[in-house]
């Protein structure tokens, strides 16, 4: 099971798909693949920046969306404040 994180106020949102599954046919994972993928493209648009994360390996950046990951965390674009 892969997923997609995106960090927020909130804590983070969370979306979990299954590749594999997608691929064979199953409407459910390609639905959410498909969510997934327009979550990832939206916040991209924002200006987020989106790392590929693999157990015991460096954060990886990522520019499109990668549906052979694990695990995909994305953190939005931070504005400075008032000083």
């Amino acid at each position: 099971m892969a997923s997609l994180r995106v960090l927020n106020w909130r804590g983070d949102t969370k979306v979990t798909y299954d590749v594999e599954r997608a691929v064979t046919g199953d409407p459910e994972q390609i639905a959410a693949v498909q969510e997934a993928e327009r979550i990832f493209a939206e916040e991209r648009a924002r200006g987020a920046t989106a790392f590929r994360v693999r157990p015991d390996e460096p954060a990886e950046r990522i520019d499109e969306f990668d549906r052979t990951a694990e695990q995909i965390v994305v953190v939005p674009r931070i504005a400075g404040g008032v000083s």
